[in-house]
């Protein structure tokens, strides 16, 4: 896509950027990277092999079910957050985990003096007009957003998470049911993070957030 980015634009908010993450790593402020991805019950093949006169096999499932979806929050070195539903990410669904964000980024300026920036990109469900009002409310918590440029998206420090857990935990395995690929995928994510010494807190849409 790097031809359909504006250069000009990319330059001045790629060293914004790097200046937040200056002042992540001073302590001065809390950076986190946001991104959405899914995962579904036929996982693709990333690479395989087979002895010389013997056929490749791949098992599958009876039926590809529904897509189970996931937003996830990176604090580099640090935490992982995320939610799961089996559906589309809606823009209620995303005010939900910015509202849990908007508590924890009201503590956490509160115990250590820090304001949380969050750093996203430009799909539709972040610039959608009620998100985009939020961004008031959340402000006065602690929480910023910090916008990429268009067509971006390798600034963004979570992409490469997505990648990873594809092709590194689930690729080539085929689930029953969602709920096996739900395990499958919160096993991914804790075996990764948590073994690279990350907090991993999994949000629940069912869980109440304080009201603002």
């Amino acid at each position: 896509m790097k031809e359909k980015q504006n250069r000009e634009v990319k330059s001045f908010r790629k060293a914004d950027l790097e200046m937040l993450e200056l002042a992540a790593a001073a302590g001065e402020i809390c950076l986190k990277y946001l991104d959405e991805a899914g995962f579904s019950l036929w996982a693709g093949v990333v690479y395989s092999w087979a002895k010389k006169r013997e056929q490749k096999r791949i098992e599958q499932s009876k039926r590809k079910g529904k897509r189970l979806n996931i937003c996830g929050l990176l604090e580099k070195g640090k935490k992982f957050d995320y939610g799961l539903a089996l559906k589309n990410f809606s823009g209620e669904s995303y005010r939900k985990m910015m509202d849990w964000q908007a508590e924890q980024a009201a503590q956490r300026l509160a115990q250590k003096g820090q304001i949380t920036v969050i750093v996203e990109d430009g799909a539709s469900i972040h610039v959608a007009k009620k998100n985009q009002e939020k961004r008031r409310e959340w402000s006065e918590k602690g929480l910023y957003i910090f916008d990429l440029p268009s067509y971006s998206s390798e600034l963004n420090e979570i992409e490469n998470e997505w990648k990873r857990l594809k092709e590194d935990e689930l690729a080539g395995r085929m689930f029953e049911d969602e709920y096996e690929l739900a395990l499958a995928v919160i096993e991914g994510i804790e075996s990764r993070q948590g073994g690279k010494g990350l907090e991993v807190e999994r949000f629940l849409f069912t869980q109440a957030v304080p009201p603002s």
